[in-house]
């Protein structure tokens, strides 16, 4: 995969709401790239340097697994930025992920 793609994956992470939550594996079916869930976790751990912002936070794993945390610093900051805006968390793992959920497929 190229920039192109990691610019395509920022753009629809920008684009989840405050207080919701969405899956690597939805961004790929978002780009018609289906089976490219891992692809979009390695755009993610490059988000820290992307401009504008990208909220990298709003991304978990397709169980609502706070995946992505080694990749902030500390590691717990994740957490506390989605408790923030309001997504609970309780062991690594969004409460409510389905209520939280945000289908990016629902809205491009």
């Amino acid at each position: 995969m190229d920039d192109s793609f990691y610019e395509q994956v920022f753009e629809v992470a920008r684009l989840v709401p405050k207080g919701r939550v969405t899956s690597y594996g939805a961004i790929a079916k978002a780009l018609g790239a289906g089976g490219s869930a891992r692809m979009v976790g390695y755009a993610m751990s490059n988000a820290g340097i992307a401009h504008p912002k990208v909220p990298a936070h709003r991304i978990v794993n397709s169980s609502g697994l706070l995946t992505g945390k080694f990749h902030f610093s500390p590691p717990e900051l994740m957490q506390q930025l989605l408790e923030q805006e309001g997504v609970r968390v309780e062991n690594d793992k969004v409460k409510d992920f389905k209520k939280v959920f945000w289908n990016p497929l629902e809205e491009l």
